[in-house]
């Protein structure tokens, strides 16, 4: 699949996955689009991909009257930037979101300060974003259900990527959205990495997201770069272990190097993710996770 393209989810009867094209990688961006009885969209992207988006929702055969929900795993503009251009394309679509993220999408100004603060020069890559008007947005809290007429999501609090990060699981098709709660499947390799964006991964609590997907006993999951896979459990083993392994790889060379900027610069020259991404993501990707994980030792040696 490239930049624009949409495909059929395969196992998963009317879900289809856009490809944003997200920082100029193919499949780094996930949106999917669920042709239910009230059609939904999970994600948007950055909204700087947003007319493919619209053409791919209206060659599935979803009109503008017709969209339901915008819902969104999480603030994070490269998952809900788009939400607010959504809604004005969309006006019958309600915008759900977990209960922390609201204030984000309704002023995103602090939104975007932080995550320009965060990605820097990625900011290229990003739109503006609309807010969404508040009385066409809803919180949601874990155990609440979308329903999608025919069907529903469950769900699901996973806060250890972001406060704000929850996964949604449509029990009838064994299929959840898991965003970035599972960390990034890099197809390429046949692995799954940690994704650890400041100020607030929490490690403890990844994992424990980690296990409530597990523990749902999905069928397919639906990740938020890269696309969907068929689950299989040892996906929680080696996403807990590639979790571990990361941040105590950071926290080593924090010890070795005393300095972190110095720990970032070490990171960012020693990526793999330069083997299947272009070269100025991966430096970037590498420098926003060791920055988080470094935020988190801070926390924690706070808390001791």
């Amino acid at each position: 699949m490239h930049a624009g393209a949409f495909e059929p989810v395969r196992g998963v009867e009317d879900l289809y996955v856009h490809d944003t094209g997200m920082f100029d990688t193919e499949e780094y961006g996930a949106v999917y689009v669920y042709d239910t009885e009230r059609p939904i969209v999970v994600d948007t992207g950055t909204g700087g991909n947003r007319e493919t988006l619209f053409k791919t929702i209206e060659e599935i055969g979803i009109g503008r009257e017709d969209l339901e929900w915008i819902l969104a795993t999480h603030a994070h503009l490269d998952h809900a930037g788009g939400a607010g251009h959504l809604a004005e394309r969309y006006p019958n679509a309600e915008v759900v979101i977990p209960e922390k993220g609201v204030r984000h999408l309704v002023d995103p100004e602090a939104l975007v300060e932080g995550t320009k603060a965060a990605v820097e020069d990625q900011w290229k890559y990003y739109d503006d974003p609309a807010p969404v008007p508040e009385d066409r947005i809803s919180g949601l809290a874990d155990g609440d259900r979308i329903d999608l007429g025919d069907r529903e999501l469950v769900v699901h609090e996973a806060p250890g990527h972001a406060p704000h990060h929850a996964v949604y699981h449509n029990p009838d098709a064994g299929v959840v959205f898991a965003a970035d709660a599972g960390g990034i499947y890099v197809p390429e390799v046949d692995e799954i990495v940690a994704t650890s964006p400041p100020p607030q991964f929490d490690l403890n609590q990844c994992l424990d997201d980690i296990q409530t997907i597990d523990d749902l006993d999905p069928e397919y999951i639906c990740f938020g770069h890269f696309g969907p896979r068929e689950y299989e459990p040892v996906l929680a083993g080696e996403a807990k272990r590639a979790f571990v392994e990361w941040v105590e790889a950071v926290r080593a060379k924090r010890e070795e190097l005393g300095d972190d900027d110095t720990v970032v610069d070490h990171f960012e020259a020693a990526s793999r993710d330069i083997d299947y991404w272009n070269p100025e993501r991966a430096r970037a990707n590498a420098s926003l996770n060791t920055r988080g994980v470094l935020a988190y030792l801070d926390y924690v040696e706070g808390e001791e």
